[in-house]
């Protein structure tokens, strides 16, 4: 996988409620009760008139007005629904009070032209405590109870009002601040599980984003590591041995030259391979048909056979301890690796004129050690080294470290000036070590085999 393909790391799942009603499904149901509610009574009221006995000439007034009602009660409603789904831009919500208002006295001349009117007064109360500030709601909804109360009792011709015409409506408001309060407690639930729902969104995205631009990263890392274990490595090969191959010609020895070249050849060769790989996603397929065993024994030839062609005399062996184990693929390439690396450490910085690579298994853990008589250098500037020189290089031993350190291994190195230098590394071995790879490294190490034939040294 490439670094820009990377996905996040996060499988989260979709934010549903756990709840069988939220309250957002009951506010809506609360609010398709009122408008239910109001058109059920107002079309009572209207039957109501048009069956009166008798002949009154203002009942058809009344039966105008009531279907003025209904028509500013629609436009006022579906308004409102149009803009909480986004299709009004203009907020209905500056001339809610208006509106309001506007019913509210066509409701008043109905009631007064017709009693059958007043019990349209119950959901005119959810409509005063929700729109209105909380006790002038509360004032109108006293102020309308109040007409109700006057319209009923003058209706029923009785000297004092009945104490059904009374209790009839107060209940009704009382009932009316109760329900209206609970439905603000609902609204301001929602309101909050939506805000959180949002914030768990933005949290959920940001955390997205946030790992998978740390997997981009670690994916440059490893990438950045592969790269300089393999082609890095290569190139530098191939520019030495090009120099040595110039000098050889420029001395007329054309016998070196061309063993320069054959091995610039070679290396070039083996630099492609890995390169169509990572093309292809794939990892190195150099070592598919051989052991580790086999593999740093061949590295050693290789790596005597390139001080050679730059002109140099580095004698590199292999030394094996203990009896070989199965070990996880990705110890093997971590071993390769860092032997690959410490060897072109040893030939391009060290000026060594011996190397020896040591492999041991121990039973519980595996180790590489690598020796060399070089100059050495003060451990004390390793972290400035580690940095990176301004040429680019100075990346291996870093590299190298993060690729043990990944394994759960460790690496040590000792060295002093014109002492020489050791790279030692642990990595343990359990029951949790993955077996069954040790017949070849497969794709992951950086000789070609085929081109490259050689006995160990040691």
């Amino acid at each position: 996988m490439s670094a820009v393909d990377a996905p996040p790391v996060t499988n989260a799942p979709p934010i549903t409620s756990t709840s069988p009603v939220t309250s957002t499904a009951i506010l809506r149901f609360l609010r398709v009760t009122l408008h239910v509610g109001f058109a059920v009574l107002l079309a009572v009221g209207v039957s109501r008139l048009l069956l009166e006995a008798g002949e009154r000439p203002s009942r058809y007034v009344y039966f105008g007005l009531s279907v003025a009602l209904a028509l500013v009660y629609l436009v006022g409603t579906v308004a409102e629904k149009r803009f909480s789904a986004g299709r009004l831009q203009k907020n209905p919500r500056r001339w809610a009070v208006l509106w309001l208002g506007l019913i509210t006295v066509m409701w008043a001349v109905l009631m007064f032209g017709s009693v059958e009117f007043s019990w349209l007064v119950f959901p005119l109360f959810f409509l005063h405590l929700h729109l209105l500030p909380r006790w002038a709601g509360i004032g109108m909804v006293s102020v309308m109870t109040a007409g109700v109360i006057l319209a009923q009792w003058a209706s029923s011709g009785a000297d004092f009002p009945p104490l059904p015409v009374v209790l009839g409506p107060v209940f009704g408001m009382a009932f009316s601040i109760a329900t209206a309060k609970a439905y603000k407690l609902l609204y301001q639930e929602g309101e909050a599980q939506r805000h959180a729902a949002e914030e768990l969104r933005r949290t959920r995205a940001e955390l997205a984003s946030t790992q998978h631009e740390a997997g981009v990263l670690a994916e440059r890392a490893r990438l950045a590591r592969e790269i300089h274990d393999t082609l890095a490595q290569g190139f530098s090969s191939i520019i030495l041995v090009s120099r040595a191959a110039r000098r050889s010609l420029d001395s007329g020895d054309l016998e070196s030259a061309g063993e320069s070249l054959t091995m610039v050849e070679a290396t070039a060769a083996e630099n492609l391979a890995e390169a169509r790989n990572f093309v292809r996603g794939l990892s190195s397929p150099a070592l598919a048909q051989t052991s580790l065993v086999e593999a740093l024994s061949r590295l050693c030839s290789k790596t005597e056979r390139e001080a050679a062609a730059r002109g140099g005399q580095l004698a590199c062996s292999f030394r094996l301890d203990g009896e070989p184990v199965e070990i996880p693929q990705p110890y093997k390439v971590t071993l390769f690796r860092a032997a690959t690396t410490s060897l072109a450490n040893v030939w391009l910085h060290a000026h060594a004129t011996s190397a020896v690579v040591s492999l041991a298994f121990l039973g519980s853990e595996v180790t590489l050690d690598v020796y060399d008589d070089g100059r050495g250098f003060d451990p004390d500037i390793l972290p400035g080294a580690v940095a990176g020189r301004a040429d680019g290089s100075g990346f291996g031993l870093r590299s190298l470290r993060e690729r043990v350190v990944v394994q759960g291994g460790t690496l040590a190195l000792e060295t002093a000036p014109g002492e020489g230098t050791v790279v030692a590394i642990r990595l343990p071995l359990g029951a949790g070590v993955d077996t069954g790879f040790n017949a070849g490294l497969g794709t992951e190490l950086g000789i070609g085999l085929s081109s490259r034939q050689g006995d160990s040294n040691g």
